[in-house]
């Protein structure tokens, strides 16, 4: 996978809205910290791709520290981009039948779980949406969403937010923390290997 066969919202996709017609990028974190990590992540990519969303590109697996000061275990983290002319809800519907698929029980605010995925950016789309606020409201100063996108795409830009490689700058990993041996938290697991299940091909784009 190359950067110009990753073709974001900033090249062309649709506006503001939620309506659907767009066939747009979509941007994934996908976390887990219960469990059998890598398993629920992996659960977590089947179930969206048997949803109907094409997956393009995940990131390798990051292990990091938790945030929201709830004492619990670490993170297996990555990022998962896949392309939709879905609306945004619907997409959100599919996050949670993963969620779902891996037994997540909501009991805690920041608190751990089997399985999480969020929805960091569909195409241009902005919502203030409680249900769906878009851009993720959270997502600039989240390390270990950051550095696997960036990772995937090194011009990834956060609508509203501008360039990930500058907002990355601001994190705990700092400026000078190279993608391949991050610190400030968030960790490479090179060993671990989460893989993109077979799709039919989608018909070309015009």
């Amino acid at each position: 996978m190359t950067e110009r066969d990753l073709s974001y919202a900033s090249a062309g996709n649709g506006a503001a809205g939620n309506g659907a017609g767009d066939n747009r990028t979509v941007v994934f974190s996908l976390g887990s910290n219960l469990g059998d990590r890598l398993v629920n992540l992996q659960l977590g990519l089947d179930v969206l791709a048997a949803s109907g969303l094409s997956l393009v590109a995940v990131s390798s697996v990051y292990e990091t520290d938790p945030v929201g000061g709830v004492e619990q275990a670490d993170y297996l983290n990555a990022v998962l981009l896949a392309r939709s002319s879905l609306p945004p809800r619907d997409i959100l519907a599919r996050c949670a039948a993963a969620e779902t698929a891996a037994e997540r029980v909501r009991t805690q605010r920041w608190g751990p779980r089997t399985l999480d995925v969020d929805i960091i950016a569909c195409g241009c789309v902005v919502s203030t949406d409680p249900a769906l606020t878009l851009p993720h409201p959270r997502a600039h100063e989240r390390a270990f969403v950051l550095i696997p996108w960036l990772e995937l795409d090194s011009g990834a830009a956060l609508p509203g937010w501008g360039r990930v490689a500058d907002l990355l700058k601001t994190t705990p990993a700092g400026p000078d923390s190279p993608v391949s041996d991050l610190t400030g938290g968030v960790r490479r697991r090179p060993e671990l290997l989460l893989t993109l299940p077979a799709q039919e091909a989608d018909a070309p784009c015009s």
